[in-house]
């Protein structure tokens, strides 16, 4: 339920053009107004000018947008406007809520309340003697927030925030669905530093109450507008290290949050360091590390361009991320347009622009991490457990241990004996930037006295950071295709091979120099005669396809060893996309 953490947007709050309540006590709960949302955040310009997203208002400033807007009004050469992808997150919000558009007003009483005292959700029912109920901060679609005070028990006195959702409208099964997985969600994470804390579940006849830690520091957007527009590359550190432990550490779990923005980042207190907490898990879900989303949920601006592609991981939350460091970094959007579609068509299709003021004065390392973040392709972008270990980040804060490495892994176990011997040539090219992460993730592994690891060594891993989201999301089931490793050992530089993501690396502007290098070491130590019948059979191949016409570049003519072209291409794998272009 992410609609529940923000509120009806008054005149007073179009003017300003932030979109922010003025109350100056933000708590862990602000809804978003739809399934999809635009939150209004800073221009480019000099002054901190904000533009509305939403067409037909008036709060567009006079003055001219920036040139330094990343993606400016563009122009398509087509003689009819291009279908709108806004209709597809339409219908998805209407079958999510069961209304085009949320609902405002007062929650309603009568007959419809009666009919949501049959919704149960077999959560305590004694709020009312455990809760002192205070003042609205907020409203969405399905209720509201509330500050409250503990009246009893180990927490009394203690001021927290209720998220109060309305029974009466949640006329969806997918609503009520929302709802139990928010709270399962929240129960089995809480605890992390980094996570708003989850304290208690209650209901009644006519409500859902989620009784939440009180962050009293305020919104991530409200400091970035209250500094101009922008962070130092030094303070947006601080702030992108925190969001990233947040995120790797939900996604080791098999959680993704599907609503990274600064309005769901809030500071425990209004000290400068105070740390930030995560909130809004309304919109999030699990996924196990082979699977695939495909609702379309989150805030235009922040949105993968693969969630509206309708297939997407945990990858998602880090293009938001990506997204957030953008802003912190130059003030302004990555992605820009004044209507959804034409936020959509940018995400899809637009480049941010690193050209203009202040990029020239950022560090490359800085551009880099931006740039790896905000990759359309989703496998060649860093996770969050990377991305703490890039360069512009390096330094004392924790890595977590990586659910890509044994995604990694178990494809390495499973490949041919010659993609082994190529993925251990490409290994030899690595940079000490890129074997820093795969150092990281050797040693959380704890490798055995004979510096090498096993099966044990990875279900070791998973079990000491276990958490009940791990149960949920089917975590555990990724060990069943790790049982190779019950009967070998696995050395550093064998698990280089393995845990190497060659997309990842063919992003770099290096990627051509390494695979030249690569392939060199490979004709050295792995390079073998093979014919194209036994190279089909090798990558798994199907047999309704011809494997002369597939392979044909694979294989030089002269010894029928592998060709350049034939190893970069097994590196890859022959994907069903290769196969179907053949038949």
């Amino acid at each position: 339920m992410g609609q529940c953490y923000g509120r009806v947007s008054s005149d007073k709050d179009r003017d300003r053009g932030s979109g922010l309540s003025d109350n100056n006590v933000s708590t862990g709960n602000r809804a978003a107004k739809s399934i999809i949302t635009v939150s209004p955040l800073p221009s480019a310009s000099p002054l901190p000018t904000f533009y509305s997203p939403l067409p037909g208002t008036s709060s567009f400033p006079t003055q001219s947008p920036s040139p330094a807007r990343s993606t400016p009004r563009r122009f398509f050469k087509r003689p009819f406007p291009p279908p709108s992808p806004a209709k597809h997150i339409q219908a998805s919000l209407l079958k999510r809520t069961g209304a085009a558009k949320p609902k405002e007003g007062p929650i309603p009483e009568g007959p419809e309340q009666d009919k949501a005292a049959e919704r149960t959700f077999g959560y305590s029912r004694s709020f009312s003697s455990k809760y002192e109920l205070g003042q609205e901060v907020g409203r969405g679609h399905f209720g509201h927030t509330c500050f409250a005070r503990v009246k009893k028990g180990e927490l009394k006195g203690q001021a927290v925030a209720v998220k109060v959702i309305s029974k009466s409208k949640m006329t969806t099964a997918i609503a009520i669905e929302d709802v139990k997985r928010e709270v399962k969600i929240l129960r089995a994470l809480s605890g992390h530093e980094n996570l708003v804390q989850f304290y208690d579940a209650c209901e009644d006849n006519n409500n859902v109450y989620i009784v939440m830690e009180l962050c009293e520091g305020g919104e991530l957007l409200d400091r970035i507008l209250s500094r101009g527009g922008r962070y130092s590359e030094e303070d947006a550190k601080f702030i992108v290290i925190q969001i990233l432990n947040i995120a790797s550490f939900c996604h080791f779990q098999g959680v993704v949050h599907r609503d990274l923005k600064p309005e769901n980042f809030l500071f425990m207190t209004k000290d400068e360091d105070s740390a930030i907490k995560a909130i809004d898990f309304g919109l999030s879900d699990f996924v196990n590390p082979d699977g695939r989303l495909n609702d379309i949920v989150g805030s235009a601006y922040y949105v993968a361009p693969e969630v509206l592609h309708r297939s997407y991981g945990t990858e998602a939350d880090v293009w938001s991320i990506g997204v957030i460091t953008y802003i912190l970094l130059c003030g302004s959007r990555p992605f820009w347009a004044r209507t959804e579609s034409g936020i959509f068509r940018a995400v899809i299709r637009a480049d941010p622009s690193y050209d203009e003021i202040p990029w020239p004065s950022i560090s490359s390392e800085g551009k880099d991490f931006v740039k790896r973040l905000l990759n359309r392709d989703y496998r060649k972008r860093m996770t969050a457990a990377q991305a703490l270990t890039h360069p512009w980040l390096r330094g004392n804060h924790n890595i977590p241990v990586d659910i890509l490495v044994y995604k990694l892994v178990i494809a390495y176990i499973r490949a041919s004996s010659l993609k082994r011997a190529a993925l251990k040539a490409l290994s030899k090219t690595l940079t000490e930037d890129e074997l820093f992460y795969l150092r990281v993730q050797f040693s959380l592994l704890q490798p055995n006295r004979d510096g090498c690891i096993n099966f044990d060594n990875f279900r070791g891993a998973l079990v000491r950071n276990r958490t009940d989201a791990m149960k949920e999301a089917k975590i555990f089931e990724i060990l069943n295709s790790m049982e190779p490793l019950k009967f070998k050992k696995m050395d550093f530089q064998e698990f280089c091979a393995a845990a190497i993501s060659v997309h990842q690396l063919e992003a770099l502007e290096r990627w051509e120099q390494y695979a030249r290098t690569a392939y060199e070491y490979f004709e050295r130590d792995g390079n073998r005669v093979i014919n194209v019948d036994q190279l089909a059979r090798e990558v798994g191949l199907s047999a309704t396809v011809p494997a002369h016409v597939v392979f044909h570049d694979w294989v030089r003519h002269m010894d029928g060893k592998l060709s350049f072209t034939g190893f970069t291409k097994l590196l890859h794998g022959v994907t069903p996309r290769t196969t179907t272009r053949h038949q």
